[in-house]
């Protein structure tokens, strides 16, 4: 793993952090140009915002664009935590991301490799993914989340 990659994946892991600390399920993400620049931050916000939408990754996806002032993030990496849902994914392909970092698998709604397994290779953009960048922080953290919200020792 590069060290870029783990840098990159800890900021996401603060917005997840954040959205935890919200009561949101922890998820977070972050975007970052060619350079190194991060572009756009975002933190799950569906319920705070009462929005269906406001995962991290299209909160970032939306600062990245508004920031950059074009809605085609070409040749940018989008780091997330946990592997994006479909919505999300079709999101990055749509806003021409050029590569996607995840962290944890997502067994129940993940889109790239866990149920759907969305077929990139057919869209009219390649979007290179890389999965388990701090997996077992990313998977951590939702873990230790949901058992807090059972009741459960942790």
């Amino acid at each position: 793993m590069m060290k870029s990659e783990e840098r990159f994946m800890r900021l996401a892991l603060r917005e997840a952090a954040k959205a935890a600390e919200r009561g949101e399920v922890p998820v977070g993400a972050v975007i970052v140009d060619r350079d190194g620049n991060v572009l756009g931050r975002g933190a799950n916000s569906p319920i705070s915002k009462c929005d269906p939408t406001a995962h991290a990754e299209i909160v970032a996806l939306r600062k990245a664009a508004k920031k950059s002032g074009n809605y085609r993030l070409t040749g940018t990496t989008l780091y997330a935590t946990v592997e994006p849902c479909a919505m999300c994914l079709g999101a990055l392909i749509q806003a021409r991301v050029g590569r996607l970092i995840y962290g944890a698998d997502d067994p129940k709604a993940g889109a790239v490799h866990s149920i759907i397994r969305f077929p990139i290779e057919k869209t009219n953009h390649r979007l290179e993914i890389r999965r388990g960048v701090l997996a077992e922080e990313c998977g951590r953290i939702l873990k230790d989340f949901f058992a807090a919200k059972r009741g459960r020792k942790l």
